[in-house]
């Protein structure tokens, strides 16, 4: 966690601290993976109900990440393969 100070403009010279916290947004891969590792470890049966909960949870969140990085990829590769298709014609 980092700390953020911030002139308010008082006449003072107050700053105010703010706390923030840098959030890397995983790969695809790393989602993957992780996922994959949860699927594994719910279906081993090894875990307590309320843990296994907890992971569906998780793997739900992973699965959605995954699924968005996706679509994304997927609108990305559609524009190109447009763009291709435009360019034979000229």
């Amino acid at each position: 966690m980092g700390i953020l100070t911030q002139d308010t403009g008082a006449k003072d010279s107050v700053k105010r601290e703010t706390h923030y916290m840098v959030v890397k947004k995983k790969s695809f891969e790393e989602s993957l993976k992780e996922l994959e590792n949860i699927v594994t470890r719910l279906e081993a049966g090894e875990i307590s109900l309320e843990e296994s909960l907890v992971q569906f949870e998780q793997g739900t969140k992973l699965y959605k990440e995954c699924k968005s990085q996706l679509n994304i990829a997927e609108k990305k590769i559609a524009i190109i393969t447009e763009s291709l298709k435009e360019e034979e014609i000229l």
